[in-house]
């Protein structure tokens, strides 16, 4: 399999998942998307969609948005970080071109991939997160 490739370990597929994502992750904004990226324990990067009907209401504008993202994340999956990373879109996303979304997404890759000095879950110390 290519380096660039998007297999099952590559994706957010649970609900449990997800939610974890959301109580502990770093929010990364921009005018198309949030990203919400949380110390995975997992050796790679996953990534996992949350395209709202309500934000985007067509869904061929939806599958647009999810064949772009998916492809930013197979091209920048081996300099991220070990993180789970969970996508939510803005309600103008749906109107921006393919090549606007990809230039957002490689802004926020790097961000992204700072990442790798935050405490992995499963380096935790007993009894949960730590404090805030």
């Amino acid at each position: 399999m290519s380096q660039a490739a998007f297999p099952k370990t590559a994706r957010l597929r649970k609900s449990g998942e997800f939610k974890a994502v959301f109580a502990g992750g770093h929010k990364f904004v921009c005018a198309g998307f949030v990203l919400i990226a949380a110390p995975a324990g997992t050796p790679r990067a996953r990534l996992g969609l949350a395209l709202a009907k309500r934000r985007i209401a067509r869904s061929v504008d939806r599958n647009r948005i999810k064949r772009v993202l998916r492809e930013s994340f197979r091209n920048h999956r081996s300099v991220l970080a070990a993180v789970d990373i969970v996508v939510l879109a803005r309600s103008r996303t749906g109107a921006m071109s393919n090549a606007d979304l990809f230039a957002q997404l490689a802004g926020i890759w790097p961000q992204i991939a700072r990442l790798d000095s935050l405490p992995r879950p499963d380096r935790l110390p007993p009894g949960g997160r730590g404090q805030r």
